[in-house]
């Protein structure tokens, strides 16, 4: 066996081989922003999904495929700032589970703007004071996020892209044991989420919801006999010590983000495309409005309906399929929809998230 001294020496030497691989990767981006069309957007969605599939798809180990898309996201994501440092809207305060799936998706180097609701983060976009925004989606065990989908009816703002983001919660006080914990903060799916976990550690704590889990914590760090139900963000934003992680009844907890901007996006390859559709008053009429995407073998992952904001007893279809509009058989199968729609709107076709 080698002694530490050489291999140390062995590591210096893959390191200075790392750093000049990076550099030379650093400097072909750059070649490459100046190559594309005048106007074309800097973040391709398409083909930072095919590179981490390929990577991942290479990767032999010991590292895991989660550990080598974190590394090539943060080397994607400073390559694209050396150009132009983007700016990414997520619902706020910083320190939530947005803004934490927001850095895991772009990586460090975009400059993060937290905003108060959902409204604000899509308004941002449409006005193009930030470049894209991350907003929830839907939630594994608590369901979709009403508000993202009304939004999604009206605005002309696009799905580019979606992220898979997996719920952690976790109990952070600055009491140092249980007993001494009478109030609990958290935002009320939280709550949910931990119910039973609540229900057989802290019985009688008094469980308060409030705006966000960011604000949760914040709450803690600021009042005696108090904890917080939130994500390890918020607990290094506010210093709060973790007393119990992972304490969601659900071990698979998942959230699924949306990110919006403006611009189409080319197929990768693994795709989904998200519809909102209306079907006319007639008997069978939601029958015929899904009817061709089983005749064009297309698979339907998510319907979800919403009453109509405007008006009384209509509702909209909020469907997710497999695949790009541009794929044959989507495209096929969307002709026929929206022909048999009264009211049918892509609101993206974009990669499926890379884990």
């Amino acid at each position: 066996m080698p002694d530490l001294s050489t291999l140390r020496l062995r590591i210096d030497a893959l390191d200075d081989q790392l750093l000049k691989l990076l550099s030379e990767r650093a400097s072909i981006a750059q070649e490459v922003v100046h190559a594309k069309v005048p106007g074309s957007p800097l973040y391709r969605p398409e083909r930072e999904a095919m590179i981490l599939r390929r990577i991942q798809e290479a990767n032999k180990g010991p590292l895991s495929n989660d550990a080598v898309a974190r590394i090539f996201r943060e080397v994607i994501s400073n390559c694209m700032a050396l150009e132009q440092p983007l700016v990414i809207a997520f619902l706020g305060p910083e320190g939530t589970f947005s803004h934490a799936a927001a850095a895991k998706h772009f990586g460090s180097a975009p400059t993060f703007e937290p905003h108060p609701t959902i409204d604000e983060v899509f308004r941002v976009v449409e006005a193009g004071t930030a470049n894209y925004a991350v907003v929830p989606v839907v939630n594994s065990t608590e369901g979709f996020v009403g508000r993202t989908l009304d939004l999604s009816i009206s605005s002309p703002v696009k799905v580019c892209a979606e992220i898979d983001f997996r719920v952690q919660q976790n109990l952070m006080s600055r009491e140092d044991a249980l007993d001494k914990i009478t109030k609990v903060y958290s935002h009320s799916q939280s709550l949910a989420q931990t119910a039973n976990w609540l229900a057989s550690h802290l019985p009688r704590a008094q469980r308060v919801p409030v705006a966000s889990n960011a604000e949760a914590a914040r709450l803690s760090a600021e009042t005696p006999c108090s904890a917080a139900i939130a994500g390890e963000l918020a607990a290094k934003r506010y210093d709060v010590p973790i007393l119990f992680r992972n304490i969601e009844d659900s071990p698979n907890n998942t959230t699924r983000f949306w990110v919006l901007g403006t611009q189409d996006v080319g197929a990768s390859g693994k795709d989904k495309t998200s519809l909102i559709l209306s079907a006319p008053n007639k008997p069978g009429a939601v029958v015929d409005i899904l009817e061709p995407l089983k005749r064009h073998g297309v698979s339907m992952t998510h319907l979800e309906s919403r009453p109509s904001p405007d008006r009384l007893w209509e509702y909209y279809f909020f469907v997710d399929i497999e695949g790009h509009s541009t794929d044959a058989n989507v495209a096929a199968a969307l002709k026929d929809v929206k022909a048999a729609s009264s009211y049918f709107k892509i609101v993206g076709s974009y990669p499926a998230a890379v884990l």
